[in-house]
């Protein structure tokens, strides 16, 4: 699967802060809105389920008053193609 470069963090060559106090490590972020709860683990299951990403955290929240009040967000990486395709 190719990335599509609109999906993409541009990060320079080099770039490593991992040590450095600030601790910045370039993830991605993507929500899951849904009615109910079951819906949205089952929309994050399969999406994850179709992309090759290494999940780093979700987070939980319910917006009241919203059609889709239950939300899953899912905190990841791309595991990029060790052969540079």
């Amino acid at each position: 699967m190719a990335l599509d470069p609109n999906f993409c963090l541009d990060v320079p060559e080099g770039f490593d802060d991992s040590d450095a106090e600030t601790g910045v490590h370039p993830m991605a972020r993507k929500l899951f809105p849904a009615t109910s709860a079951a819906e949205a683990f089952r929309k994050a299951h399969e999406w994850v389920g179709e992309h090759n990403v290494f999940l780093v955290d979700v987070s939980w929240d319910f917006a009241h008053d919203e059609d889709r009040p239950y939300c899953l967000s899912i905190y990841f990486t791309f595991e990029l193609d060790p052969g540079g395709t």
